[in-house]
């Protein structure tokens, strides 16, 4: 994140920083009132900083502050009969919230659904005719404009904009703790505290993440901010909103990376690739004779060099798929082995 790799510690500390930016803020009593109403698309613009005034406008009354015991979140209007969409550590331990509208009008809301692998959730409240936002499902352009709305340190309606600075970032050393944290879109438009769960938003006035997390300054970085892709989003909201529950692939193992401490015990030629810490009995890895120590070297010829790419690359599979995955065995023998991937247990991390 600055140039060299981090240490344990630093990880770990900056980890820590990033899952405390994504936490609910105090809440100040406020409110902007504006203008509610459905909208259609605005016409194609130009990415610049002369859209966002329109775009604002247009999608400040579908992004709401999400109320959850003494803190305070962002949420997306999702469907027009009262499901709002926002992220799963803003109402954490919750089952009733309050949502903040845009007009200054506030309702109680009940969480519906929650999915910690990719921390979203929706939250069910009882107003009808809501402006639902419109959701983009392909990935934005590196370089287009982004336009974050929400409730950063709980200022509604707060407004900041810049550029798409990155797509499918995973953030280093976030595997070990949490799932979220991989094939994000990277942004330089301001995202602090509060902002979790709101909208970034393309020049013509469509989703295309939700906000997540940040790195802040003393972690050395300058505006690195990070958003679930509207495509991820939308999908998970449908199956919370159908079945209750999302669906993950399951290789049933658990990766860690190889540090220089292992790497030197195992008598390795570097720290690229991740190890096998556990396997679940009678899961896919275990099935396909995998092993506790062995280390994933590729997924579908594809490197995995840390366990971020290992779980990015589950996020793009689906239950029933089969990857081909090379792994070195602790005596220094490759192969390959296939692995049929499940559905990830409820209780699994």
């Amino acid at each position: 994140m600055t140039g060299t790799r981090p240490t344990r510690r630093h990880r770990i500390g900056v980890l820590a920083a990033l899952l405390l930016a994504t936490a609910c803020t105090a809440d100040p009593t406020t409110a902007f009132p504006t203008e509610t109403a459905t909208h259609a698309p605005l016409p194609p613009g130009t990415g610049s900083l002369a859209d966002v005034p329109a775009v604002s406008a247009r999608l400040l009354p579908s992004v709401v502050k999400v109320l959850a015991g003494s803190g305070n979140g962002s949420g997306v209007v999702y469907t027009a009969d009262g499901l709002i969409l926002t992220n799963e550590h803003v109402v954490r331990g919750a089952s009733a919230v309050q949502i903040a509208f845009a007009d200054g009008r506030r309702d109680p809301g009940t969480v519906k659904a929650v999915d910690v692998d990719t921390d979203l959730a929706l939250v069910q409240v009882s107003r009808r005719g809501l402006p639902a936002a419109r959701f983009q499902p392909q990935l934005p352009v590196i370089g287009e404009l982004a336009i974050v709305i929400g409730s950063p340190l709980g200022f509604e309606n707060s407004v900041t904009a810049g550029v798409v600075s990155g797509l499918h970032r995973e953030i280093p050393g976030s595997a070990t703790e949490t799932h979220a944290l991989v094939d994000l879109i990277q942004t330089d438009a301001a995202i602090s505290p509060g902002n979790s769960g709101g909208a970034v938003v393309d020049a013509q006035g469509e989703v295309v993440g939700i906000s997540e997390a940040y790195i802040p300054p003393q972690a050395g970085a300058v505006s690195i901010g990070f958003a679930i892709p509207a495509a991820t989003a939308t999908d998970v909201a449908e199956q919370l909103r159908t079945t209750g529950h999302a669906r993950h692939a399951f290789a049933g193992l658990e990766p860690a990376q190889i540090t220089p401490q292992i790497a030197t015990q195992l008598h390795l030629p570097g720290t690229d690739g991740v190890i096998i810490t556990a396997t679940v009995p009678a899961g896919p890895a275990a099935t396909a004779g995998l092993q506790p120590g062995d280390i994933l070297l590729t997924v579908d010829g594809r490197p995995t060099r840390r366990p971020e790419d290992f779980v990015g690359e589950l996020r793009r599979r689906s239950p029933g798929d089969v990857i081909t995955v090379t792994v070195r065995s602790p005596d220094g023998r490759e192969r390959t082995a296939q692995l049929t991937l499940t559905d990830r247990p409820a209780a699994s991390g």
